[in-house]
């Protein structure tokens, strides 16, 4: 098959296209060449700014088209423009953040999804805006590639290559040991992707012709469960958890942007990480065990100590004030 991965050159697209390349097929990556631009030399690679000139596009076709960067609906309208016709099969990269918030665990791929109110943004993704222009790019992706569009919405994605290192700050947190400041309620749900499950599962269904809207979610755990699966694996001796309630943590400034994964104490947020995987599995996803997953984040992705999450001092700091 003929294939064009709108991005490729990061993360969940990087992926897609190693998958992509190891079943066989012939890709094309269009991305602007900042990220990853001597990622897989194999490949033929448009450089152009999806928000500007997609005009190259229009002397080429596809048998599938894999959207891993769309935030904006006006991003695939104009993507469907500059196809025009010619991009097979569409794939859209969604996000479990596109759903309402679920009134209980095991939400399913039918279940109401978010609205926006007011004006449209072209740009500006915010915590408020994320889901609910999710929704409105998957609209826009039925309408101008019908119904053989493949919607795909992942929860969060873990693994090699991970941008945000929001998972690999916990695997480096617990391998270094000592007091561990847990966040949050030990109960509280938490729900994992390995990017290479995700990525090989979508090649697959593009190689099938799948169409639908599909979780790519393994089975949800608790925050403790995770933590706690990561440390009896990489963490030394003496290792403890210490947890702390929302409500200490917010007085203290200490916020999901410090301590990543963490909802903050915002339980509809935390609810969407209950996904039910039963469809996806259905549909041939196999994630991996958590196991390998963080053995291949400790061993190739270094500490994500430049994103600004918590920093040692302040972590000891939060651990000696009275809970």
């Amino acid at each position: 098959m003929r294939i064009l991965i709108v991005g490729g050159t990061r993360f969940v697209g990087r992926h897609i296209a190693a998958a992509a390349l190891a079943a066989g097929h012939e890709l094309t990556l269009l991305h602007r060449g900042k990220t990853g631009a001597s990622l897989f030399p194999e490949a033929t690679h448009l450089l152009a700014d999806r928000n500007e000139d997609l005009s190259l596009l229009k002397a080429n076709s596809w048998d599938a088209t894999i959207d891993v960067s769309g935030y904006f609906p006006h991003q695939i309208d104009s993507l469907a423009a500059a196809l025009d016709g010619n991009g097979g099969q569409y794939v859209f990269i969604s996000s479990v953040s596109a759903y309402e918030a679920p009134e209980q665990p095991g939400f399913t791929e039918d279940s109401p999804l978010r609205t926006l109110t007011g004006p449209v943004p072209t740009s500006g993704i915010t915590e408020e805006n994320y889901g609910g222009l999710k929704t409105l790019c998957e609209r826009a992706a039925t309408e101008h590639f019908g119904q053989s569009t493949l919607i795909v919405r992942p929860t969060y994605v873990i693994g090699p290559h991970d941008h945000s290192g929001r998972f690999t700050y916990w695997v480096h947190r617990l391998a270094r040991g000592g007091e561990v400041l847990a966040p949050g309620l030990a109960n509280s749900p938490i729900q994992l992707i390995d990017a290479r499950d995700m990525a090989d599962w979508i090649v697959e269904l593009v190689q099938a012709g799948r169409g639908g809207a599909f979780h790519a979610v393994a089975p949800w755990q608790t925050f403790a469960d995770m933590l706690e699966a990561i440390a009896s694996q990489v963490a030394p001796v003496g290792t403890r958890l210490s947890w702390r309630d929302p409500e200490f943590l917010l007085r203290h400034g200490a916020t999901g942007e410090l301590l990543p994964l963490w909802a903050a104490g915002d339980d509809e947020d935390a609810l969407l990480n209950t996904a039910d995987p039963a469809a996806a599995i259905a549909a041939g996803l196999r994630p991996r065990p958590l196991a390998e997953s963080i053995a291949d984040i400790l061993r190739l992705e270094p500490a994500p100590d430049h994103l600004g999450y918590l920093r040692p001092e302040r972590e000891a700091e939060l651990l000696s004030l009275e809970p």
